[in-house]
């Protein structure tokens, strides 16, 4: 057994074992209160440079297949566990999850009491920290100073870390019927897949792209994809929004497009004590009343209450969701023109699938806007 610490920036340090490889990791440290899906939420690209810590205790029991990752690759910058499965079990399972992170270099720690971590972390907020092992582990002073040298979250350009490097199409299944244009700050494998099922041919761009590139695909919609980093930092990505606005190009966008819409038509963000990570969150939409449970992944928020009506330069929109949790605003609607977005997830996998439906919403946007 090799020993392991996560090192917090405010001192505190949890002892463990080694799990997954062996080093050094750096990032903020946040918790994920999902009991399934472990794979899932190591391949999203919106967990870049982060250290996920799994509230459920025991992670790893159905191993790792090569069906149901959401990237190319993990993401996370480290992971912590209470009490790792000693042996996969699964049909589909080629493999352990900690052979997979040992294989990608995920430098990772288990046997640490995560249920005081979590607590720790609800009560000081996210906050930057690392997972040492083997010759990384050395003295708690000189660990703490290596934490606090580390990058902050607030004003982190991540998104461009994470996007794809040339723009790729996913095939509608069946009759295509629309054609939708996707910047991708993150997107998840999922979501082209979700959306291709009802008809739609996804053109995925990269971050970089011009609103030409956009028009080049011939779109009937804009999609504005997930992603990581601080959405303060997206004027490139805000600039296109605001240009398929001014068009009335119908619009979708999940959890970071969300930030972005809302960044578009005037709304601040701010960052988050300890976010919302998890597939069990409750959603309230203020026009039906209706909840959702749903799958988020966020520590950057928009400003405002719930419910709220106000004026952009493209006309009036409302903050059409939130959590009943804590009134995180989780929702924009233009009232003017077609385009709207969500904080959560509705592609998500392993569920729920509260909020699969908002791609048929995209979809009769698209229908209406012809």
């Amino acid at each position: 057994m090799t020993n392991a610490a996560l090192v917090l920036e405010d001192g505190r340090v949890f002892r463990g074992e080694a799990y997954g490889a062996t080093g050094v990791s750096l990032g903020e440290v946040v918790f994920s209160t999902a009991m399934t899906g472990y794979q899932e939420t190591l391949t999203d690209p919106s967990y870049h440079r982060q250290i996920v810590v799994q509230t459920a205790p025991q992670i790893g029991n159905t191993g790792w297949n090569d069906e149901d990752d959401e990237s190319t690759k993990i993401w996370v910058a480290g992971y912590v566990v209470r009490d790792p499965a000693r042996t996969p079990s699964n049909w589909r399972s080629k493999r352990g999850l900690d052979e997979e992170l040992a294989n990608q270099g995920v430098v990772g720690i288990a046997g640490l009491d995560t249920r005081t971590l979590t607590r720790h972390i609800r009560e000081q907020g996210a906050m930057r920290a690392g997972v040492f092992s083997g010759a990384e582990l050395t003295d708690d002073a000189s660990m703490v100073e290596q934490v606090k040298a580390s990058a902050q979250m607030v004003g982190a350009n991540l998104a461009v870390d994470v996007t794809t490097d040339k723009p790729y199409v996913v095939e509608a299944i069946g009759e295509k019927k629309f054609t939708v244009a996707a910047l991708d700050l993150g997107i998840k494998s999922n979501t082209p897949r979700m959306m291709a099922a009802r008809g739609i041919e996804v053109h995925v761009l990269p971050l970089t792209s011009t609103f030409e590139d956009i028009l080049a695909t011939s779109p009937d919609g804009l999609f504005l994809s997930n992603g990581p980093g601080d959405p303060a930092t997206q004027d490139h990505a805000i600039a296109l929004t605001r240009e398929a606005l001014g068009r009335k190009l119908p619009l979708f966008g999940i959890c970071f497009g969300n930030q972005i819409l809302g960044r578009a038509v005037g709304r601040g963000t701010y960052k988050m004590r300890y976010g919302h990570r998890g597939i069990n969150i409750p959603v309230i939409d203020v026009t039906t009343g209706k909840v959702a449970i749903t799958s988020q992944n966020h520590g950057f928020a928009l400003e405002g209450t719930p419910g709220e009506e106000f004026s952009s330069e493209f006309g009036r929109a409302v903050l059409s969701h939130y959590c009943p949790n804590d009134g995180t605003v989780e929702g924009v609607r233009l009232l003017d023109a077609p385009a709207f977005s969500v904080q959560y997830h509705p592609e998500a996998a392993a569920g729920p699938h509260d909020a699969a439906p908002l791609f048929d919403d995209f979809v009769t946007m698209m229908n209406e806007a012809r």
